[in-house]
């Protein structure tokens, strides 16, 4: 079946803020007198808040955390990370990630975003991307985290098309994973081009165009 819509994950993709999600989670570890550097936050990649929260607990020594108290965890977690997010403009993007996606959208493409992030409509207003993307699925509309599909298939119905009429572009193997399960094409970038489950990899965004399946809607 014939590809009529494109889902772009949002962090490491579209824009790169792993350094901003770092720096608020190693606040909390510290707050905890948790270990926590750069390969443990590798693993919170595509991950919602508060399992990424339960990850970096494995190391807590201290009294056992009420429900209410990591709820607050996170929530002071997030502060952080939109405080960080505050310097953001469209410089943090770059040309060729903008003229990919008005290309697709000129080749009658669906484009949408997939993202886990309750941020992310924040992140592309910041980042004057905001009228990029003709639907939006993200942390505030799914239950699920990745490599649950549903950010994916919610995004879909969005848009109005079949799973199998999606091709995901994602830079995360859970993301990945989460698209072959949706039943969608995958298209790797960044660290996901070692994943096996990918369809299609790629260096850079523009590549996507050069792929057969983008060539027209």
């Amino acid at each position: 079946m014939a590809i009529k819509a494109f889902i772009f994950d949002l962090d490491g993709v579209i824009v790169f803020t792993d350094r901003y999600h770092y720096l608020a989670w190693k606040a909390i570890a510290d707050e905890l007198g948790i270990y926590f550097d750069e390969t443990i936050n590798h693993r919170l990649r595509g991950v919602s808040r508060m399992e990424s929260l339960e990850i970096i607990l494995e190391k807590y020594g201290g009294p056992k955390l009420r429900e209410e108290q990591k709820e607050a965890l996170a929530e002071k977690k997030n502060r952080i990370y939109r405080e960080l997010l505050g310097g953001m403009s469209p410089e943090d993007v770059s040309e060729e990630t903008r003229y990919t996606l008005r290309a697709l959208r000129e080749r009658k493409f669906g484009v949408a975003l997939g993202s886990s992030s309750k941020n992310a409509k924040y992140i592309l207003k910041k980042v004057g991307l905001s009228d990029a993307f003709d639907k939006i699925s993200d942390g505030t509309n799914i239950t699920k985290s990745k490599p649950d599909p549903e950010v994916f298939l919610k995004a879909a119905e969005f848009l109005g098309v079949k799973p199998e009429e999606c091709a995901v572009v994602e830079d995360a193997c859970s993301g990945i994973e989460a698209a072959k399960r949706a039943g969608m094409a995958a298209v790797a970038i960044g660290d996901a081009c070692r994943c096996e489950l990918a369809d299609y990899r790629i260096e850079c965004l523009k590549e996507i165009l050069e792929i057969p399946m983008a060539a027209g809607g």
